[in-house]
């Protein structure tokens, strides 16, 4: 015990950490606040300490490469001893995490937590949802499995809508035009590297002013919240009816703590791991890329919304909301804190639970894929390959193969989600349709590794010759005039 104290004593001289841990430990909490509605904010970190560890066995194993990622998925689960539970308990404890911080930010809300003066506190808060819900997609694609791809594939078509700044996102996220490993290796340094350490420095900052402001009181009717007297209002209450916070309201949020760990164990030795599905394919269209169940509502309501409305949505209401949270402490800073006398407050949670519960029970069994009333199988029709060239014949046998009418009618017959193809070659130029057919965009997906050059050429031709009788296909005129320019001053030299 000497010889421990020594140690101790030697340590502390030159960190010296014994005097703030012991200030934080002790730091006075009102009697009222130990209770089981304020242990959401410490099982949040706990089960980010779980994601670290897991994570941590999980990188000495997973490879970021987009054609050993799925391999290596597949050895954790078959292979490597208890790797299926080690990706099992992340995968859960994902979903946790996120349901935990959830219910955590509501509870804030309702007891007026954002309240002044923890207005800060608040706004990392909502910093630190936006975090895990990144951490939660990154994970998502780590997978790199079919729901990974459409996944990625889905998320980079809505970030391509953003005005001005779009594409260069787009390719910030990609690596590149396409899916390909450079994707990979970007969203395993968000997941693993960047992302983590942001969460780190936000939770660092968000647990600093918890213990500086103190742990909001409970909710009192008729307790109102003034700028000029609420501090010395809430020193005035821990003097007279506080308690250290250990050992006094520790208890509760190690004995939650414990119980989701264990739940989380629970799911992970019951459920097992999440995938991974198939191997990533763009050529394989009947697919459905559901997301994680955090991003179900999201995709219910894409798939319901008409697609004229789909952008402005993405552009204005999540950029307003996120807006609004942070702005929520500014605006209603003072006032009564209670959820009694809050009523909007209450209608407001309930409204949003239940529009976001509906949403996400109808995304399980809202289509993502097109109604079909054509199969990629058939023949195309004669009619569009009648005169045609060896190589646009080669080219409709590419369409038909690569499953193109999955997405795209023609001639009346095909998918819906797609725009239809039988005057394409009115609306985009040449070089547009390689760019399109090799890039993707919107909510097509790129099939630049999926096609050799000589299939591109083949299908870009077959695409060339589908448009309205009468009427000449889509023409670069810039790129006419300067061969024009380049002929006439060739000419022009000639004896």
């Amino acid at each position: 015990m000497r010889l421990i104290k020594r140690i101790g004593e030697w340590f502390d001289h030159r960190l010296q950490l014994a005097a703030p841990i012991r200030e934080a430990a002790e730091h006075p909490v009102p009697r009222s606040t130990a209770s089981w509605f304020y242990v959401f904010g410490s099982a949040a970190l706990t089960i980010f300490l779980l994601q670290v560890a897991t994570g941590i066995l999980l990188a000495l194993i997973y490879v970021p490469s987009a054609g050993e990622a799925w391999s290596s998925l597949q050895a954790l689960n078959h292979q490597v001893a208890l790797g299926w539970f080690i990706r099992a308990m992340h995968g859960w404890g994902s979903n946790f995490m996120v349901a935990i911080v959830l219910i955590h930010m509501v509870q804030v809300f309702l007891f007026g937590a954002h309240k002044y003066p923890r207005e800060l506190t608040w706004i990392l808060g909502v910093f630190l949802l936006l975090m895990t819900l990144g951490m939660a997609f990154t994970g998502q694609v780590m997978r790199f499995d079919q729901d990974a791809y459409w996944g990625l594939g889905i998320g980079a078509s809505i970030a391509s809508r953003v005005p001005v700044i779009g594409p260069f996102v787009v390719k910030l996220m990609l690596g590149g035009p396409i899916i390909a490993g450079a994707t990979l290796s970007r969203f395993f340094a968000l997941h693993v590297f960047v992302i983590p350490g942001l969460l780190i420095g936000l939770v660092c900052l968000h647990v600093l002013m918890v213990l500086k402001l103190g742990i909001n009181e409970w909710p009192m009717p008729g307790r109102i919240v003034r700028r000029a007297t609420y501090e010395a209002e809430y020193h005035a209450l821990t003097k007279k009816d506080g308690a250290p916070f250990v050992p006094y309201a520790i208890w509760k949020d190690m004995f939650f703590a414990g119980f989701i760990i264990l739940a989380v164990t629970a799911c992970a030795f019951y459920f097992g791991p999440f995938g991974p599905t198939g191997q990533p394919d763009p050529t394989i269209i009947q697919t459905a890329p559901k997301p994680d169940y955090f991003f179900l509502w999201l995709y219910a309501l894409l798939s319901l919304l008409p697609p004229s409305l789909e952008t402005p949505f993405l552009l204005i209401v999540p950029p307003l909301v996120i807006l609004g949270l942070i702005l929520l402490p500014f605006l209603s800073g003072e006032g009564e804190k209670s959820w009694k006398r809050r009523p909007i407050a209450v209608v407001t949670v309930l409204l949003i639970a239940i529009t976001l519960g509906t949403f996400t029970r109808m995304a399980q069994f809202t289509p993502w894929s097109p109604h079909m009333s054509a199969w990629s199988g058939d023949p195309v029709p004669d009619r569009y390959i009648h005169g045609t060239t060896a190589l646009e014949r080669q080219g409709a046998l590419v369409f038909q193969v690569k499953q193109c009418r999955n997405c795209h009618s023609l001639g009346d017959t095909g998918g819906q989600r797609g725009p239809a193809l039988d005057s394409v070659a009115v609306r985009l130029t040449q070089d547009q349709l390689i760019r399109q057919v090799i890039q993707g965009g919107g909510n097509m997906p790129a099939y630049g590794n999926n096609l050799s050059p000589a299939e591109t050429t083949a299908l870009v031709a077959f695409l060339e010759t589908l448009h309205p009788a009468g009427q000449l296909p889509a023409r670069d005129a810039a790129r006419e005039l300067v061969l024009n320019n380049g002929q006439v001053k060739t000419s022009g030299t000639q004896p």
